[in-house]
């Protein structure tokens, strides 16, 4: 029953992988996306998406962290597999569920939903030059136009060698509209034996026993959901033992975003940092009504103190029902 960290572009990085870790109850995480075209990549990319390369690909918690792999030519997506296996990665993932436009555009991500035999071909291709000690994993959706093509596209990774398929409960069409259709998993679970990991829509306890009752999986990958409650993993793993913990405070989340500032300022310029804690009080917002009520006054700052200042003012009282829509 294990809760993974879904990888977000442009949010989801190293620092926020250790920060939301240190805080309990996720048990792997996976990185951004690394871009494979033609040529091989030189190590720093590997490292600059997954600096836990260093630290035998484990967060300071000791949290796993599988480095992840997009792109649509097998021989380069499997000669970057090894690579990233010889630096060090514990997982190799391959990302055939990102809907962006770009991504898709420059035929990567979610439109290779449409060609099940190029998913086949490029994730064999990975894992005939990954060790064999070595996961290669596979993340989509249920499919690009529609929802018809999750199981063929299923049984191609099943065919190909995949460990695990992690399954984006909405089609790129839906993009990240409600409901997600774990039912829809459920299809593909029962169509392969590899093992299925459920994702989307997961914003509550309520939510993650009610996905894995509808789809049928053990495992569940959270995105959104935790970056908007950054203890809703926690909160999960004391379910399961049949205990309710108390909600994490306002303060406790601002200390959270404190602590991601600064590891931020290390590396990139102040205006990029405050972008940064922008984004993640974006999501905060469906999850705390004190960060619903600053955010007119925080989105116009663009300097870390004052931002961090802003977040720090007294307390609103939190609805516990707030959530997203």
């Amino acid at each position: 029953m294990r809760i993974i960290l879904a990888p977000m572009e442009g949010l989801v990085d190293a620092p926020i992988r250790e920060t939301l870790t240190k805080v309990g109850g996720i048990d792997r995480c996976v990185t951004e996306f690394v871009r494979v075209t033609q040529g091989m990549l030189p190590p720093r990319i590997f490292y600059k998406y997954a600096p836990e390369l260093h630290n035998h690909s484990l967060t300071r918690v000791g949290t796993p962290v599988a480095l992840q792999l997009l792109g649509s030519d097998p021989e380069q997506m499997g000669l970057h597999g090894a690579k990233a296996a010889e630096l060090g990665a514990c997982q190799v993932d391959i990302n055939f569920g990102c809907p962006a436009k770009t991504v898709n555009r420059h035929k990567g991500g979610c439109v290779l939903m449409r060609e099940p035999e190029l998913m086949h071909e490029i994730t064999a291709a990975v894992r005939r030059h990954v060790p064999e000690h070595i996961p290669v994993t596979a993340k989509m959706r249920l499919g690009y136009d529609d929802r018809s093509m999750a199981v063929a596209c299923g049984q191609a990774l099943e065919a190909a060698g995949a460990a695990e398929i992690v399954i984006h409960a909405r089609s790129k069409v839906d993009g990240y509209k409600p409901p997600a259709y774990w039912e829809e998993i459920a299809k593909v679970r029962e169509a392969v034996s590899t093992h299925v990991i459920a994702n989307g829509e997961i914003w509550t306890v309520d939510d993650y026993w009610r996905c894995r009752k509808v789809s049928g999986c053990d495992d569940v990958m959270i995105g959104r959901g935790l970056i908007a409650r950054p203890d809703l993993a926690r909160k999960i793993k004391a379910s399961q033992a049949g205990e309710d913990i108390p909600d994490m405070t306002w303060p406790e989340a601002v200390a959270l975003v404190r602590e991601y500032a600064e590891v931020l300022q290390g590396w990139l310029e102040d205006r990029y940092v405050t972008g940064r804690i922008k984004q993640w009080m974006n999501f905060l917002r469906q999850g705390f009504t004190e960060a619903e009520t600053l955010w007119p006054q925080a989105r116009k700052i663009r300097e870390v103190a004052p931002m961090l200042a802003c977040l720090e003012q007294r307390p609103v009282t939190r609805d516990a029902s707030t959530r997203a829509a």
